[in-house]
């Protein structure tokens, strides 16, 4: 009765077990979660899933994970996988901290003797040595992160699924995590990694795919990907003309009428690599006389809205002041100055007649993707060194070094 009924209604099947198909008149058509996705990932990669709230992301975790099957297509999983969804994830809340890790590492298909081997590496990792034989129930939300994720890196499976639990721990206890799974892939074991800390996918994964309303829209290097994600969530580029859309941007004095994004031989594009410079343009239209030169600022923002830096400059004047007429303000980024991240560039326009009057402020109007081509360690202007270096501008500096006798 009670499934006639929803079937009459056009619900769900309220009886409906995994894997069978729910019945076909569901009113309003039906809602997929994931839809085509064809997805391969190779032994010992590191890949980063990346996408808006709602994309699907978590569910394909979950049905990698098998806990929740799909109602179309295959699975082939090749080894052992361990599953860090959400905080507590496989913990019995009345066991304590030792009974469960005894508890996952059965799950796994380990011995005890194996699990007791790596007990004490767990302990160390995690840091509630002091709380071991409490019930988990008494732990509070970062403890059990800490203790999840420890047990599910250390018990050798070969294959960790994690998705988006990271952000509850401390800095610290994130970028331990963060190390360990650098190691568990230099150890040829694959990694799957949910956040939206796009820092973090960009630091760690070696490969990453964007998600939108369950399909697959991009897939391949972090960097093009993360490119894409930022695009596609700001509609930003690396080009852009006010001119020919409804918005104005500007006031009565000047207004924005176009940007965009060029190598060094002035053809637009929105992505260079560390070793070559790059110029930023901005047009804007003056609509009546001043008497003093208009400053242009162009703020540079990472991926994480972290600003890296304001270039400020002067614009043309005359003994008459500044007249009307159309203007193009042009910024070269050097080489060997910005890091291998996503930026995003804004313009501000100002006067300084009669105190400060800005015109415009736009923020992430045009999209930077910096790449670095190096893949392996040699001799070039990094010094051999090859990997992430840390923060949001990467300058290349004069060094000198001397010997002291």
């Amino acid at each position: 009765m009670g499934r006639w009924f929803a079937k009459i209604r056009g619900k769900p099947d309220p009886f409906l077990k995994i894997g069978e198909r729910d019945h076909s008149n569901r009113k309003g058509g039906q809602i997929w979660a994931l839809n085509d996705v064809n997805l391969e990932v190779k032994e010992g990669e590191i890949l980063g899933i990346i996408g808006r709230n709602g994309a699907g992301k978590s569910t394909l975790l979950k049905i990698l994970s098998k806990i929740t099957a799909p109602t179309e297509g295959s699975i082939k999983i090749n080894g052992r996988s361990a599953s860090l969804l959400e905080v507590g994830t496989g913990f019995h809340q009345e066991l304590t901290g030792r009974e469960n890790i005894y508890l996952n590492g059965v799950i796994l298909g380990m011995s005890r003797a194996e699990v007791t081997r790596k007990l004490q590496e767990i302990v160390e990792f995690s840091g509630i040595g002091k709380y071991l034989d409490t019930p988990v129930k008494r732990y509070s939300s970062g403890m059990g992160v800490r203790l999840a994720f420890a047990v599910a890196a250390h018990l050798d499976p070969e294959i960790l699924i994690i998705d988006e639990v990271l952000a509850v721990g401390d800095a610290s206890f994130q970028k331990k995590c963060l190390s360990k799974m650098k190691d568990v892939a230099s150890q040829g074991r694959t990694v799957l990694f949910v956040s939206h800390n796009i820092g973090m996918i960009t630091s760690l994964c070696t490969r990453a795919v964007l998600l939108d309303k369950g399909k697959l829209v991009a897939e391949g290097s972090t960097a093009d990907v993360v490119s894409k994600y930022f695009t596609h969530e700001n509609s930003t580029s690396y080009m852009i003309n006010y001119e020919q859309g409804n918005k104005r941007v500007g006031d009565h004095l000047a207004t924005l009428l176009n940007a965009q994004i060029t190598d060094i031989e002035g053809k637009p594009t929105g992505k260079s690599d560390i070793r070559e410079p790059v110029k930023v343009q901005m047009s804007y239209k003056l609509l009546k006389k001043v008497p003093v030169a208009p400053y242009a600022l162009f703020h540079f923002a990472d991926e994480n809205g972290v600003c890296a830096f304001v270039s400020i400059g002067k614009g043309y004047v005359d003994c008459e002041g500044t007249l009307p007429g159309i203007y193009t303000f042009e910024c070269e980024i050097p080489a060997n100055l910005l890091n291998n991240l996503t930026y995003f560039v804004g313009f501000a326009l100002t006067f300084t007649h009669e105190g400060t009057h800005i015109s415009f402020f736009e923020k992430d109007v045009l999209c930077l993707t910096v790449v670095d081509s190096i893949e392996e360690s040699i001799e070039d202007q990094r010094c051999g060194h090859a990997g992430t270096i840390v923060g949001v501008v990467r300058p290349q500096m004069l060094w000198r070094t001397r010997m002291q006798k």
